[in-house]
């Protein structure tokens, strides 16, 4: 009876064990199962790893678009710097050249020495007055000259307008300017008058300069044709065709 009962006692002992175990295994399973879970959620670092990527992509994009973009402002800095270039030399000079020469002395009559010589060939209808800075200093020619060529007619030969400058005349040391001057129409029957020397003003200057006439008879002048244009640093075809 004792040896029934150990018996027992030891089947229901070991029943006991291989439940306990059972229960064992089934608590390291449970514990194995969140680390098989963690490395099942593996793709999520490689989900992160992704945006990683992505975000690096970015900024490498972001980087280029950088690029590119410095680089279109540095192409638009260089235009922006050429057009600034441009406008800034175009208005900058413009308003210097007008500030230099708004600036500068107005040319008086000691500053210039006065020419006349005739232009093309006979009958000599035209004359090219010169005036020549002699001084040593920079200074700015107005106006036409108010030429009288006889003591008959006292009033001033007119001005062709088209032959006005449009910038003024400024003459360095040493510098020339001229204008032309019409003398008659070169028929024979003009009321000309024979002229040896004739008197010149600069405009704003009351001085009178005596200026001879070229050619050794001097110069036939039709004090009804006569005409004068504006002082200007050349002669141009067209503007001073009169």
């Amino acid at each position: 009876m004792n040896t029934l009962h150990r018996t027992a006692l030891l089947a229901a002992a070991g029943t006991a064990l291989v439940l306990s175990l059972t229960a064992c295994q089934g608590d390291g399973d449970a514990n194995s199962t969140p680390k098989s879970g963690t490395s099942a959620n593996a793709p999520s670092p490689s989900g992160k790893a992704t945006d990683a990527s992505t975000t690096t992509g970015s900024p490498n994009s972001a980087g280029s678009g950088s690029s590119s973009g410095s680089t279109g402002s540095n192409g638009s800095g260089g235009s922006t710097k050429s057009s600034g270039l441009s406008g800034s030399s175009g208005s900058s000079g413009s308003s210097s050249g007008e500030q230099a020469s708004a600036s500068t002395p107005v040319c008086a009559a000691g500053d210039l020495r006065i020419t006349a010589a005739t232009q093309d060939g006979p009958p000599y209808t035209h004359i090219v007055l010169t005036a020549k800075n002699t001084s040593r200093h920079s200074c700015r020619l107005t106006g036409f000259p108010h030429i009288q060529f006889l003591e008959s007619h006292k009033q001033d030969v007119p001005a062709v307008a088209k032959s006005k400058p449009e910038a003024p005349v400024v003459l360095a040391a040493g510098d020339p300017a001229y204008a032309l001057v019409k003398l008659s129409d070169g028929g024979r029957e003009e009321n000309n008058e024979p002229v040896t020397a004739f008197s010149v003003m600069l405009a704003g200057d009351p001085t009178v300069i005596a200026v001879t006439a070229p050619g050794s008879a001097g110069i036939a002048v039709d004090p009804a044709k006569a005409l004068t244009g504006y002082w200007t640093p050349e002669l141009r075809n067209g503007a001073d065709d009169f």
